[in-house]
């Protein structure tokens, strides 16, 4: 596990988590497959983390997808809680404490703070990757566009065509 929280680690850490991701996928263009491989490699690398994973797009409705961590909300509709808000509003949700958020859906009553990317391929919403913690304010400005970074790699590297 790289520690993302050390002094002076900040995007050098990303960029060796981006090179190893990309390795990851690099023979593989499977969605399920990658995103299962995404989901492990997140929750294996990023630290303070206890759920990472996938919603994917179901007819305005976010679907649970591959994922690690504890069991999760299986549906979440559009515009609810900090996964619903990055899908209705297609940008990205760094929540510091995900109990003062409005709507807050609390599937895990450990999580304190959360960090919601949406995965948008060809125009199209494919879904949104989701990492909780359990510490509150966990993810940085660093964290977000490191965690972005990974998604693009995750985006580039997948057929999203059946999503």
């Amino acid at each position: 596990m790289i520690d993302l929280q050390a002094a002076g680690a900040g995007l050098e850490g990303y960029r060796m988590l981006c090179a190893q991701l990309e390795s990851l996928l690099a023979d593989e263009r499977d969605f399920v497959a990658n995103a299962a491989q995404f989901s492990a490699f997140l929750f294996n690398q990023v630290d303070e983390l206890n759920w990472a994973g996938f919603y994917l797009n179901r007819n305005e409705e976010l679907v649970l997808g591959p994922f690690q961590g504890q069991v999760a909300c299986v549906r979440i509709p559009f515009g609810r809680g900090v996964c619903g808000a990055a899908a209705a509003s297609q940008q990205t949700q760094r929540v510091e404490d995900v109990h003062a958020f409005p709507g807050h859906i609390a599937c895990d009553s450990a999580s304190n703070s959360e960090l919601v990317i949406p995965l948008i391929k060809d125009g199209k919403l494919i879904g949104v990757l989701d990492l909780d913690s359990p510490r509150t304010a966990r993810f940085s400005e660093a964290d977000q566009q490191g965690i972005e970074q990974l998604a693009a790699i995750f985006l580039a590297s997948t057929d999203c065509s059946r999503y």
